[in-house]
């Protein structure tokens, strides 16, 4: 069997970059018991630096699982108007996730940059269960579409 990832071009990059960059929801698969995964949907933003955050309630089940094991998935889309899902652009990160405690002396900063993504998430950011969780990337699978997959390392996408 051959290799079925491309080799990186200019506009796999762009790409890549640009679902980064713009999506405000992913689905994060984690791990909630030995051979449990689990798959919720969240709302995702950009840290400081470009990186993936997402704003998290201490309540929630994937909270749990990612401060028992940090090892996740996220995957991010851009849906399309018309068409079969399955041939639109799709971005997924495979990461760690690390829990940023609101003590934090960033968090403010934080906080206020990921609001301008995600105005909503200022209702959230009163409660005093939510913290931030970035996702420090390991690696990206993007898929660009059919016959369009490329392996991508975290400094290829900047991050």
């Amino acid at each position: 069997m051959t290799d079925p990832y491309r080799e990186i071009d200019p506009a796999a990059l762009d790409l890549a970059r640009s679902l980064l960059a713009n999506s405000r929801h992913a689905s994060l698969a984690v791990i909630v018991a030995p051979g449990q995964p689990m798959v919720t949907l969240i709302a995702l933003g950009q840290d400081l630096c470009g990186r993936p955050l997402s704003l998290i309630s201490g309540l929630a089940a994937h909270t749990q699982a990612l401060m028992h094991t940090p090892a996740c998935s996220l995957l991010l889309r851009e849906p399309g108007a018309k068409g079969d899902a399955l041939s639109h652009p799709r971005l997924t990160l495979l990461a760690q996730a690390q829990i940023i405690p609101r003590s934090d002396a960033q968090h403010d900063r934080r906080a206020a940059h990921y609001v301008q993504q995600n105005p909503k998430a200022k209702l959230y950011l009163g409660l005093g269960d939510f913290t931030f969780v970035q996702f420090q990337v390991d690696h990206a699978l993007l898929n660009a579409g059919f016959g369009k997959a490329y392996r991508m390392t975290a400094a290829d996408l900047g991050i």
